[in-house]
């Protein structure tokens, strides 16, 4: 039976499929949008979805992930894996098979827990880097809407803004001063000037000005273009072909105990070589049994599972960071983060919520209140409390005309909310038009704009151009407010215009930012007859002021109770805002800074030499009317003395700062892809709580990294110096090289493991960060691993002495000392569990789910290695009494006490706990 002839393609579809094949760069501009099908408006969501299941994803193709056997293979590619495989091998080869058998089955296990918890944490990676999968601000049916980049259709007209990364090849429809980084396609490290006209078919990717390109960074300016290819058509897709699917879990920590690892390796094959030339020619040993002995004793005191464990520490600590929405893209950020001793953050939308509302309006003539909150467009117009009609103040509708205009936001209303999307202070400014009662997209229709000059850090400004009927075109520019009363000559008046008081206009400006508010100003130019287009020059003379507007943006709630937490924790807080100083101070005093926190400003911090600005950097909390690059600045002055800096940033220009700092950190909504791509973490929420709260999970890794080494190289260091201490001292052996295999087999895994989930202990965030750069191994933990591996030693030599003494036969005593080496091992654990604090606690009694698990799993595992007739087979055990039973347990809880009563003894003389 044949199938229907599939449909014929028409010619846009065709030319679509195509995409990168065209040459897009020598078409006009109405040339591509025909040829794509693409309305003025953009295209209607409903066509928007037929493309995408049509051409599929806008994403480049991924790069093939190992397989399944692969990854498990992977897990014996390990020196340590080695060496107990090359021993296993050994001990088979002199026929003995049940060692030889043991061994494989830790080899395996360890094997498949790697395995198991390696997929589980790329897969939580994966998922976690899809949450800051990048955006694209596009115009569909018309409006303006933001959608995933793995959205974008060919035929979408996608809109460009300074910091943005171009989500697919465009081809230019509008360029307003755009510059576009092009190096990760052309090398060239200077921003490309972008243009409309068409370029030769014939022109490099370098010199396509008429395009661009997917994977390039916006660097100024703003920008309309029409995707013409998208996922592997574009260049990007061509050149590149495959992406890495996963981030490779390691950090320098990690590769740091991977070769302390193998160093520890190498010494103890070097002891064990050592032990057994002693135990055959010094203890005459036979030479099998010697070597059978020094596999145990290899066993015993090779951290195998140590790597694993530690990156699987730092995984979980990822995720739980991504709970809390703070989200890691470069796992050594998470070793760093328990060490910051420095956060400067931006105060908008981090440390304030970002709801902005205009609550006042000033003019020559009068200062009128402005009711509601949000973004909704509900509330009246007050003068000295009284409600007033708006049509009788026409300087307030032009300026809130002015508002509305010079505008690049939209305001949309979801389940009776409204939301503003763009810039939160344009969506403020577009509610507060409605409510003086102007009709957005009316508006915006009768007064076309024409040209417009992009906000910039560096001029403060934003201009638009705007076309009238009847009447010549009008220029209408909003700003800094200090920086709009200096370009203006005039201020608007009921009866006409006037001569500008500065003065009085700073004044008001100052009292208006003291309150907490943030004003912005607003002026127009009518422009001569005719005109089309305008230049920085136009909008910065002949304006007319027509007053300010003052916003609100409360504080979070919760930023106070965070910031409070950075003081006790010994972490110093900076805010850096470009709004006014007196802003900047209210709104430092709402957060909780102290009433005597020092001020200054972007302008006073250029007037100082390097040393002053060093110390003035260290002395002040609040920066105000900051540039981006005085970021970069204050990073390096703060890192001079070894403090580790985290800080926050949203724009391209904020890129070298974040670069710079120990941790720079991006915003997850207001930020740019150009800001995100240049930091270790990025915040989902945009909430400087969530920045404590990762601070706070990275000195919980830390700790949890520090537990596990000291868990587990004192429990092997304790098992191995009791074979070597038994040969030295001519005893028989307390413990088979067999059931140092077992020990190793069930609590390296079900034991150790437990500590990568460990909570924060108690007052984490009450003390002082850590210093950069401090070895993990610090004499404090040295000490420790020798200390507690003596106690080890001494218990199980006290057990089988013990043992002995009451006649018991010889693998009865050993049954016993394999289980007070568990035992121990268990006990010690809940110690271990509490670095900076005691044990003996309720809390610290109860464990955790995972511990309570791990320690049900070993306690089983022991019942059945204690009296199961197969293991008592296998293993040479004998049952055991309820007396010799509460022997075992008594050696566990002494263990416990006198590493207690250590930590107690140490804290009291100073050296931690």
């Amino acid at each position: 039976m044949s199938s229907a002839a599939a449909p014929e393609k028409s010619e846009t579809e065709r030319d679509t499929e195509r995409g990168a094949e065209r040459d897009w760069h020598a078409l006009e501009a109405g040339e591509a949008l025909a040829a794509l099908g693409t309305p003025h408006g953009g295209l209607s969501p409903d066509e928007a979805a037929r493309r995408l299941a049509q051409y599929g994803p806008n994403r480049l193709p991924e790069a093939k992930g190992r397989s399944a056997f692969t990854r498990f293979l992977l897990q014996f590619h390990n020196l340590l894996i080695y060496v107990l495989i090359g021993a296993g091998a050994l001990a088979a080869a002199i026929g003995h098979l049940t060692d030889a058998a043991v061994i494989a089955l830790v080899v395996v296990v360890n094997a498949i827990v790697g395995f198991i918890q390696e997929g589980r944490a790329e897969e939580a990676l994966g998922a976690i880097r899809a949450m800051i999968d990048p955006h694209a601000s596009v115009l569909r049916g018309g409006r303006r809407a933001t959608i995933a980049a793995g959205d974008v259709v060919p035929g979408d007209l996608v809109l460009l803004e300074a910091g943005d990364r171009v989500p697919a090849d465009l081809r230019l429809v509008k360029a307003n001063n755009l510059r576009i980084d092009e190096a990760a396609l052309t090398g060239e490290s200077v921003p490309a000037d972008k243009a409309l006209a068409p370029v030769a078919k014939e022109a490099p990717v370098g010199d396509r000005f008429s395009m661009a390109f997917s994977g390039t960074f916006v660097a100024a300016g703003q920008g309309i273009g029409v995707a013409v290819a998208t996922g592997g058509h574009t260049e990007l897709g061509r050149i590149s072909g495959m992406i890495g699917a996963v981030e490779k879990l390691t950090t320098p920590l990690v590769r740091q105990m991977d070769g302390f690892a193998r160093q520890v390796t190498i010494a103890v094959l070097a002891g064990s070589a050592l032990v057994f030339l002693y135990a055959t020619y010094a203890a005459h040993y036979d030479a099998a049994y010697a070597f059978m002995i020094v596999i145990g004793l290899a066993v015993s005191a090779i951290p195998e599972g140590l790597p694993a464990v530690m990156t699987i520490t730092l995984a979980a600590g990822v995720q739980r960071m991504a709970r809390r929405n703070a989200i890691i893209r470069r796992l050594p950020a998470v070793e760093t983060l328990g060490a910051v001793s420095i956060i400067c953050t931006d105060k908008t939308g981090t440390l304030t919520k970002n709801e902005m509302t205009v609550r006042a309006a000033l003019t020559a003539s009068a200062q009128i209140e402005v009711e509601g909150a949000g973004y909704a467009p509900e509330g009246r117009f007050l003068v000295d409390g009284e409600a007033i009609d708006i049509a009788a103040y026409p300087v307030i509708e032009e300026l809130s005309l002015a508002g509305l205009l010079c505008n690049d936001a939209q305001l949309t209303q979801q389940d009776g909310d409204w939301h503003a999307d763009g810039d939160p202070m344009e969506g403020a400014l577009l509610s507060f038009a409605l409510k003086a009662g102007h009709d957005i997209g009316a508006a915006r229709a009768r007064f076309a704009r024409l040209d417009e000059v992009p906000f910039d850090a560096r001029h403060r400004y934003m201009a638009t151009l705007h076309a009238r009927e009847d009447r010549p075109p009008v220029t209408y520019v909003k700003g800094a407010p200090e920086r709009i009363v200096e370009m203006c000559s005039r201020v608007a008046a009921p009866d006409g215009e006037a001569e500008i008081d500065p003065v009085f206009w700073q004044r008001r400006i100052d009292e208006l930012a003291a309150a907490g508010q943030r004003v912005i100003g607003l002026a127009r130019r009518v422009m001569p007859e005719g005109c089309e287009t305008i230049t920085q020059e136009d909008a910065e003379e002949g304006l007319t002021l027509l007053g300010l507007v003052a916003l609100i943006d409360p504080p979070r709630p919760e930023a106070i109770s965070a910031i409070e937490e950075c003081r006790a924790a010994g972490i110093s807080v900076k805010m850096i805002t470009g709004d006014h100083a007196e802003t900047a101070k209210a709104i430092a005093r709402q957060l909780g800074f102290s009433a005597e926190a020092a001020t200054t400003t972007g302008a006073a911090l250029d007037a100082l030499d390097d040393g002053h600005f060093a110390r003035r950097a260290r002395e002040v909390s609040v920066f105000a009317r900051t540039s981006p690059e005085h970021k970069l600045r204050l990073v390096e002055a703060l890192q001079a003395d070894g403090s580790v800096i985290a800080m926050t940033g949203d724009g391209v220009n904020d890129a070298p700062a974040l670069k710079r700092a120990d941790v720079g950190v991006a915003m997850g909504n207001k930020g740019t892809e150009a800001a995100k791509e240049a930091s270790e973490m990025v915040l989902a929420d945009d909430n400087f709580a969530s920045i404590v709260a990762a601070v706070r999970e990275g000195r919980t890794v830390y700790d949890n990294l520090t537990k596990v080494i000291a868990w587990t190289l004192p429990t092997n260091g304790g098992e191995a110096l009791t074979i070597i201490l038994a040969i030295i001292l001519g005893l028989t052996l307390p413990v088979t090289p067999v059931q140092i295999l077992w020990i190793n087999l069930v609590t390296a895994v079900a034991l150790g493991l437990t500590l990568a989930f460990e909570p924060a202990e108690p007052g984490v965030m009450k003390r002082p960060p850590r210093l950069a750069g401090a070895p993990l191994l610090s004499g404090r933990l040295l000490w420790r691993i020798v200390f507690v591996s003596l106690v080890m030693v001494t218990g199980t030599l006290g057990i089988y002495t013990f043992a002995t003494m009451r006649g018991l036969p010889l693998e009865a005593a050993r049954t016993m000392v394999v289980n007070a080496i568990v035992v121990m091992e268990i006990f010690y654990l809940f110690s271990v569990r509490y670095v900076h604090g005691t044990s003996l606690t309720l809390q610290g009694v109860l464990g955790t789910r995972a511990v309570l698990i791990g320690v049900a799993i070993v306690t089983a595992a022991q019942f059945a290695f204690t009296y199961l007739p197969f293991m008592q087979s296998v293993f040479e055990t004998r049952a055991l009494s309820l007396e010799e039973g509460l022997a075992v347990v008594a050696a566990g809880v002494v263990l416990l006490l006198v590493v207690e009563i250590e930590k107690r003894m140490a804290r009291a003389l100073g050296f931690g706990g």
